[in-house]
């Protein structure tokens, strides 16, 4: 394909049809230090020296593999089997094809069809889309896709949602001048939303676990929805919670979002995740993203097929359910690879050593003087409250080549009341002399 520059003539002209005076115009809100910045780059340099240059900064990070790890937050370090990595870098999946059209890619469908059907599984809802990009895009999408069932535009966020995806969706909301009702901070589960639900509401977006660790029954608040015509949105961070906790669909979820880098997919200083997004087989038609579906060819043989993708590079946009152009393929591929492995019985096995080592780490915590543990039920992961501000304790357990755990304030860095408060998430990968060494370390800072 050739490339045809536009002529000065095209330019003015298009400039005419958006109103513009000059190019200089489509970038007035951009500050002007930002459109030419000085980089201060160093002189060139061979690749050799190039490569040891970048090794020397790589070897400043502490790996979470050789160090005590008990951050979490919505990231987690899990054990990955060495077949995912080496089934996903089969030539036959990792490339960088998207399968826009239907009637090819049979395998790339097949296993998308797979990995829907098991996040219908653990979720306990009716239908998923072939992933979205991470936890925190899905919930924003979850909030579109509840304007466009209800046809309302409310939205009311707890306080126990993660920030980042809290801020995700307040930013869309922002953008599309709808409003959206944000509750306070809810340190301890305490919180009621029903008294925010009214008419105009379109959905309630909740976490559970909550970032601080809570685990509630959300049957009430369903039930609450439901009876004001509004939609409940589930958001799960820690999706291996799922072979453990009653699945948001039994508890009346109408739409399930979740992070899905827990099984399958590293961490890699934060991304690329997964996102998972499940709803109700009735608002099909308003999921976004792209549903991949089981058919039959002329010759009677098993097929795959996208049944539904009603984006913006297949319908005209005004009717598009996203723009989200593509999926999280090959993540999705590790996920569904890593739950394959465990099955069933795997998954719940692995959920339940999360819970056990994170209440014996609760225990070990809770008998040093000044830790008080905030949640009275929860999953893998805890806030405590110490009686010293908590990146403070975090940065000097890094010092100890122990990564101690979240602060709250770097979550919420505008909250005062959460200056003290640290989240710690325990899974199968923290042996009991890593929990001994953060108890031990944290005497020492305290």
């Amino acid at each position: 394909m050739r490339y045809l520059g536009l002529t000065e003539a095209d330019r003015r002209e298009m400039l005419a049809a958006i109103g513009a005076p000059n190019i200089d115009a489509l970038f007035r809100d951009v500050p002007a230090g930002a459109l030419n910045p000085t980089i201060d780059l160093p002189p060139h340099q061979g690749e050799l020296e190039v490569e040891r240059q970048f090794a020397a900064m790589a070897k400043r990070n502490i790996s979470p593999m050789d160090v005590p790890f008990f951050l979490g937050a919505g990231a987690y370090r899990h054990h990955i089997p060495a077949a995912v990595d080496h089934l996903i870098q089969r030539s036959e999946f990792l490339t960088s094809y998207t399968p826009y059209q239907p009637e090819i890619s049979q395998g790339t469908l097949q296993y998308l069809f797979e990995f829907q059907t098991q996040v219908t599984m653990i979720t306990g809802m009716e239908v998923a889309n072939a992933s979205m990009y991470d936890g925190a895009t899905a919930a924003a999408e979850a909030v579109l896709m509840a304007q466009r069932v209800t046809k309302r535009s409310k939205a009311v966020l707890s306080g126990g949602l993660h920030p980042h995806y809290r801020d995700v969706v307040s930013t869309l909301m922002d953008q599309t001048d709808q409003p959206h009702v944000a509750a306070p901070v809810d340190l301890d589960g305490t919180e009621d939303l029903t008294n925010l639900i009214d008419d105009q509401t379109a959905c309630v977006v909740v976490q559970n676990p909550s970032v601080f660790g809570h685990l509630r029954d959300l049957s009430a608040l369903a039930k609450a929805c439901q009876t004001k015509g509004a939609l409940l949105v589930v958001a799960v961070a820690e999706v291996t919670s799922l072979g453990l906790v009653t699945p948001p669909g039994a508890m009346g979820a109408d739409i399930v979002v979740a992070e899905g880098q827990a099984l399958g997919v590293p961490l890699s200083f934060g991304g690329p995740y997964v996102g998972l997004f499940a709803t109700r087989e009735k608002y099909v038609r308003q999921m976004p993203g792209r549903l991949c579906g089981e058919t039959v060819d002329q010759d009677g043989r098993r097929g795959f097929v996208l049944t539904l993708s009603a984006r913006e590079q297949h319908i005209r946009r005004e009717k598009a359910t996203s723009n989200i152009c593509t999926n999280s393929g090959l993540c999705a591929l590790a996920f569904t690879i890593h739950l394959s492995l465990l099955g069933e019985a795997g998954l719940v096995r692995l959920a339940e050593i999360n819970h056990a080592k994170a209440v014996q780490m609760a225990e070990k915590l809770g008998a040093v003087k000044g830790v008080e543990i905030i949640p009275q039920a929860f999953y893998n992961e805890f806030a405590v409250r110490l009686p010293r501000p908590a990146a403070e304790i975090a940065e000097k357990l890094a010092e100890k080549k122990i990564l101690g755990g979240v602060p709250a304030s770097r979550l919420y860095p505008a909250d005062k009341a959460l200056e003290n408060v640290l989240l710690i998430a325990v899974t199968e990968t923290n042996a009991e002399s890593d929990m001994d060494a953060l108890v031990g370390a944290l005497k020492e800072v305290l």
